[in-house]
């Protein structure tokens, strides 16, 4: 058998020479081997440190930018003119600002390197709870937290490029305190957070004294975790404290569901959202003249009568799915069925009931003299049947959403007009207190025979003088709607009720679009930046004259506020974009409350939250030019 030289017409002399070429060549392919061996085992060791943003992490990536650090403050540079290769959201993270939203109200100390973690290394130890209840809770909201960090790896591509093994990341929660998980006007929300290296794994320890702050405290730590383009991970910061608690307890966002109706996914999303900002009261004004869309098992015959159709209602089971929801994020729901006006054909059925007229005025016309925008309708305050209906919707509420220390009973814009045809001997101004005073009754009868902490109205001609003097301010309080510089908005403060803030002029998110009526400015005049909502501060006007937040020594009480969204000019599809970020300003007003308007770090931080709530489906409007968000300090 011939050699594979000899095959090949080699003489021997050939033969020995390719022999030698051969050999030499394999010792040379072994060497290499050796050494890029070694290069990966000593890449793989330093990786293991802190984030080093190298061009040689990112092998295989050709972006156009770079961004690098600089007197405190990320500058953009091509990608082609710096040896240093960054992603904008890691030099955001790693630079100067905080990054966190709402910004703590305590000291927060955060590191300046990072390291890779993926989902799966996330994992749960609960050191302490005060019930099974709250350890339920926790195990499910940090399923949620989980979740979220899931949509940024999906929406990151993550695995794409190496940049050192992912650590484990430990959270251990203890609380100590309340066992009910629900959010209550008690509820103690602060928390503290600590992160720090243990051996080759990350611990995250959450204290706090209920469910909700630890909530919080998962929700700053998902702040402190942000997708790398550019490598394709997720990063964290390998070591972080943070000391917090909000300044108000009541942070709300209203939406109108009757005017237009939204689908139970868009609630959710909504909720998950204020979740992301630290609110905690998604009140649902559920009700209205144009439409009851709420299916309650204790009257049936409001949504039958009173919603748009069959794919317009909310059934108990939504409603339910959710409080769930809303309950997991720290969030309440308030559910406001609006009496005694803002009613219309929801009500209509009560004398082929043989209930007698539960309202008047629906529909009536011309509706200008009768109400604000058609159509009218008002419940028939001397109808006994009308409070034995709001006591069983009552009850059906408590019920439902769980929420028993707080409730909301409408009462704004009576027409005195129509309850002075129907009852031409009374004063529909007593007519309006007496209608109050029994639908107290019937939510004390619906609540167990206890009266809720806080049972709110909105403001009026009831709440103002001589009238508001009528009203018991031990059982009531008042969320103020009129412009701050109404007389309203101080005289029910100085009455010593305590108080909701929600100015038209400042945290109403429905202005600025024009009348639905005519060509008209609207009802509420220009539309609100989210500078403005950022910088509402009325308790600190001179005007009002407020030293301090909460009660001062002229008995003032400010619960907190809400921003407002209704919706006579709003549909699914399109409410991401109005309430957010405007929205997410407002939260850090509430939370944090710090005297400093909207500065270069409000900005910046404002655009990273808003990323965050783009990250999580949320089709949030952007703050300004994406240019802008490349180079923020070339744009203040």
């Amino acid at each position: 058998m011939k050699s594979w030289g000899e095959a090949l017409g080699l003489g021997a002399g050939a033969q020995f020479a390719r022999v030698g070429r051969l050999r030499r060549a394999l010792l040379l392919l072994a060497a290499a081997a050796c050494m890029a061996a070694a290069v990966l085992y000593w890449r793989q060791q330093n990786d293991q440190g802190g984030h080093r943003p190298l061009h040689n992490l990112y092998a295989g990536i050709e972006p156009q930018w770079t961004w690098i650090c600089r007197n405190d403050r990320c500058e953009r540079l091509p990608a082609s003119e710096s040896s240093t290769l960054q992603s904008l959201p890691t030099c955001n993270m790693l630079c100067a600002s905080t990054q966190l939203w709402p910004q703590p109200t305590g000291p927060v100390s955060l590191a300046t390197a990072a390291v890779p973690v993926n989902v799966d290394g996330f994992s749960l130890k609960i050191v302490t709870s005060p019930s099974r209840d709250v350890s339920t809770h926790l195990t499910d909201a940090f399923a949620l937290f989980k979740e979220d960090l899931r949509l940024l790896e999906r929406n990151g591509d993550v695995g794409r490029v190496a940049v050192g093994n992912p650590r484990e990341l430990i959270v251990r929660v203890a609380i100590n305190g309340s066992g009910d998980p629900r959010m209550l006007l008690s509820t103690d929300e602060s928390y503290k957070l600590a992160v720090r290296p243990m051996g080759n794994k990350l611990v995250a320890d959450i204290s706090a004294h209920s469910f909700c702050g630890a909530r919080h405290g998962f929700e700053t730590l998902s702040q402190l975790v942000w997708m790398d383009p550019y490598a394709g991970s997720l990063l964290t910061l390998e070591a972080a404290t943070v000391q917090d608690a909000p300044k108000f307890q009541y942070r709300g966002l209203l939406l109108d569901t009757a005017r237009n109706y939204f689908p139970v996914n868009e609630i959710i999303r909504t909720i998950d959202a204020m979740a992301a900002c630290k609110l905690n009261t998604f009140h649902w004004h559920a009700s209205d003249s144009q439409s009851f869309p709420i299916k309650f098992n204790s009257a049936p015959q409001l949504a039958q009568h009173g919603a748009y159709g069959q794919g317009a209602i909310y059934t108990p089971e939504d409603v339910k799915t959710i409080v769930r929801r809303a309950r997991l994020r720290g969030i309440r729901v308030l559910i406001e069925v609006d009496a005694p006006a803002h009613v219309g054909r929801a009500w209509a059925w009560g004398p082929h009931a043989g209930l007698g007229h539960l309202a008047h005025c629906i529909e009536v016309e011309p509706w200008s003299a009768y109400c604000g925008e058609p159509p009218c309708g008002q419940l028939n305050p001397k109808n006994p049947h009308v409070y034995d209906l709001l006591e069983r919707v009552y009850a059906e509420i408590i019920q439902l959403t769980g929420v028993d220390d707080l409730f909301h009973l409408g009462g704004d814009e009576v027409s005195e007009r129509c309850w002075a045809q129907h009852f031409n001997d009374s004063d529909p101004m007593d007519l309006w207190l007496e209608f109050t005073r029994r639908a107290l009754q019937s939510l004390e009868r619906a609540n167990g025979g206890k009266i809720p902490e806080l049972t709110l109205l909105w403001s009026s001609r009831l709440t103002r003088s001589p009238y508001i003097e009528r009203l018991d301010n031990k059982k009531l309080g008042v969320q103020i709607w009129g412009s701050s510089r109404w007389p309203e908005s101080r005289a029910v403060l100085d009455a010593g009720f305590r108080s909701i803030i929600s100015h038209v002029d400042a945290w109403y998110l429905d202005c600025g679009f024009g009348s639905w009526r005519d060509s008209s400015d609207g009802h509420c005049g220009p539309y609100r930046s989210w500078q403005q909502v950022y910088e509402h501060r009325p308790w600190a006007e001179e005007s009002l004259a407020m030293p301090s937040i909460g009660t001062n020594d002229a008995g003032w009480h400010i619960d907190g506020g809400a921003a407002c969204q209704w919706t006579e000019q709003l549909g699914p599809g399109g409410l991401d974009a109005r309430v957010w970020p405007r929205t997410t300003a407002l939260a850090e007003r509430l939370w944090s409350d710090r005297a400093e308007g909207a500065t270069a770090d409000v900005y910046l931080r404002l655009d990273t939250q808003r990323s965050r709530l783009v990250a999580k489906g949320v089709r949030a409007a952007p703050l300004w030019p994406r240019w802008c968000s490349h180079n923020p300090h070339a744009c203040l």
